[in-house]
């Protein structure tokens, strides 16, 4: 009997299509690919529904044997993406044009930097992303965010455009200590964060940080109040609810930490992060209170001892932040992918992608001109184990 060699592609409408372990198997372990991670957050309604967020997962089939998946979604709007394209649909809009639906492969409300095309083998991949081309002549684009480098190679070759962006990481050479971390600091830089420190400190506000089973419902509930209450302060909708994070809490306890500051042993502040052996990904915060210098303790001076004492080598502090830099993050280049359907318009954004890309370039050449550490000091991305920035288009 001759047995079937051909990959076939369908698309799925729910996560749940697919059996958890042969999604599992070809997610390469990452937390943010995992199918609880995904799951959790089409059950929770955060995607879709009226979320703006329509899954149509593809897989990729040889014979009976899944051979690969890309998460992909029917988007009617841009937010939570990172990668900014509002001024595109604008000017669709102004030309009469529609720019959504759209469709889009992306890891939910998160800017990380990970594999899209889940597949070991190369022509499962390629195969995967002449599915979602196919697809995308249904809608006015296709856009792949943060891929991975070798999914860039195979995108280009497909005149998909590549679009450079910035975010904040920070790396561990191996450092023995907090304080063998700020010793790399020049000594104005090293003399701030110790301030910051001591404020928090000094207000009377005291840590601790959870993983998995530690983490208690009154804390999950603690925190979806602060994550809640920091998009009300920024005239924000919360994408994320309760619900999720619970999900999160039960399905990924090994791969949650969540920080919690406490004043007289009432919790006043949260930050939730994920993680892995190799990186940390910072997600969430809030508070009740205002302290000088208290989202710096939580967000970054927590997590930062947290990666040294588990020998993390990278800590992906989200998107934007040049407050980061003066804490001892690194800038670090980011790319997205994008098809248009619209060849005219497809030609301007490539025009205006290659000005940006220029001006991205001199922007990254500014910012580690005034990065936190002594001349000689910095510690590099080769030697703190972390993948190469990807240079621009």
């Amino acid at each position: 009997m001759n047995r079937d060699t051909r990959i076939r592609t369908e698309s799925v409408r729910t996560i749940g299509d697919i059996p958890r372990a042969e999604w599992n198997a070809l997610a390469a372990g990452h937390p943010l690919l995992r199918h609880e991670f995904l799951h959790a957050l089409e059950e929770s309604g955060c995607v879709g529904g009226r979320s703006g967020w329509a899954p149509c997962h593809l897989a990729a089939r040889r014979g009976e044997l899944l051979v690969g998946v890309m998460p992909l979604y029917a988007k009617s709007h841009s937010y939570g993406e990172y990668v900014f394209d509002w001024a595109w649909a604008e000017a669709y809009a102004r030309n009469g044009l529609e720019y959504y639906p759209k469709l889009l492969s992306a890891i939910p409300f998160s800017p990380v930097s990970a594999p899209k095309l889940l597949a070991p083998e190369a022509t499962v991949r390629a195969a995967l992303l002449d599915a979602a081309l196919g697809a995308a002549r249904e809608f006015s684009s296709l856009h792949i965010l943060f891929p991975a480098e070798a999914e860039r190679d195979l995108a280009l070759a497909r005149r998909l455009m590549s679009r450079t962006g910035v975010q904040f990481h920070w790396h561990n050479p191996g450092y023995a200590s907090f304080e063998d971390f700020l010793g790399r600091f020049s000594h104005d830089k090293r003399k701030k964060v110790k301030q910051e420190r001591r404020k928090v400190a000094e207000a009377g506000i005291r840590f601790r940080r959870k993983v998995g089973a530690e983490i208690s419902e009154a804390d999950w509930i603690f925190f979806n109040r602060c994550y809640r209450g920091t998009y009300r302060a920024h005239h924000s909708t919360p994408y994320l609810n309760l619900a999720f994070f619970q999900a999160l809490g039960e399905r990924l306890p090994e791969h949650v930490l969540m920080v919690i500051g406490e004043r007289d042993g009432a919790p006043v502040a949260a930050a939730l992060n994920l993680f892995d052996a190799g990186t940390l990904y910072g997600r969430y915060w809030g508070t009740t209170e205002f302290h000088s210098g208290l989202h710096f303790e939580a967000c970054y001076y927590q997590a930062i001892e947290f990666c040294i004492e588990r020998g993390i080598r990278v800590f992906e502090g989200g998107a934007q932040g040049e407050h980061k830099l003066a804490r001892g993050f690194d800038p670090v280049a980011t790319v997205s992918l994008h098809w248009l359907r619209h060849p005219q318009f497809a030609d301007a954004i490539e025009r205006f992608l290659a000005k940006e890309a220029r001006g991205v370039d001199h922007y990254l050449d500014e910012l580690r001109e005034h990065q936190a550490y002594k001349s000689g000091t910095v510690p590099p991305e080769s030697e703190a184990g972390a993948p190469q920035a990807v240079p621009p288009a």
